[in-house]
């Protein structure tokens, strides 16, 4: 196996109900100082640790409402944890809201550019892979790869978002329910994209609830209940003690 890539140590963090608190850095200190918890504070996810390697591909599984999706995101660096700590040693592909970051006043072109600059892609890199995203992305974004993206539909949106993503050198891919979007052809441009950046040694951590996904993607499962780590195990382990909690 590979180097310790992702390592999460008595994770946790801490929502305030009808307002979500999602400290960015700059948000890091402001915060700090406050006395006392607020009234209606819940803990998503709290005492949660694991390590995951490099190469190694994990589905994160549970019942929604378990904070699997929140910690992709401390993953990610978009949420800063109350508790503990997790450390990201290589940079993120981060599939999580596909269309976030785009701007309605802007071209699907322009809108290009930028997402794709603000993950570090360089002008020089879009402009000689620009045919080839736009082309991923299908005819409908083609088509209107110069109209104002306020126009396109979500799954133009979406579609455009992962075109830009999948281009990413980054080592780490968080992925949440990526593959549940889209019609039939794109989710298969999906799959074959997904199975290309594994072969490449990539290391992935999949949040699904697509069972086929789970177990095509991932060999190793973690299961979340009422935001604690109940099991790390095979996916199909976690899977088990899934439909042990949440019978079919």
């Amino acid at each position: 196996m590979g180097d310790v890539i992702i390592e999460a140590s008595g994770l946790g963090i801490r929502f305030v109900r009808n307002r979500r608190r999602q400290l960015r850095l700059r948000d890091l200190f402001i915060h700090r100082g406050g006395r006392g918890a607020p009234s209606g504070q819940f803990w998503p996810l709290r005492d949660v640790s694991f390590t995951v390697r490099s190469g190694d591909t994990v589905g994160v599984i549970g019942r929604n409402g378990t904070g699997k999706s929140t910690l992709l995101r401390l993953i990610a660096g978009v949420l800063i944890p109350d508790e503990g700590d997790i450390r990201v040693r290589g940079d993120v592909a981060p599939l999580l809201e596909l269309s976030a970051g785009f701007s309605n006043d802007l071209t699907g072109r322009e809108n290009l550019y930028l997402v794709g600059g603000l993950h570090g892609l360089s002008s020089g890199y879009l402009k000689r892979n620009f045919d080839d995203i736009v082309s991923f992305a299908g005819e409908q974004v083609e088509r209107a790869i110069d109209t104002s993206v306020r126009h396109y539909s979500s799954g133009m949106k979406v579609r455009l978002g992962f075109a830009i993503i999948s281009h990413l050198p980054h080592p780490i891919l968080l992925m949440d329910e990526v593959t549940a979007v889209g019609d039939a052809e794109f989710r298969e441009k999906c799959y074959a994209t997904i199975d290309r950046l594994l072969g490449e040694g990539r290391t992935l951590v999949l949040v699904s609830h697509n069972e086929k996904d789970l177990t095509r993607f991932c060999r190793r499962g973690l299961y979340l209940d009422g935001g604690r780590l109940i099991l790390d195990g095979t996916v199909a382990e976690a899977l088990e003690a899934y439909h042990g909690a949440v019978p079919r």
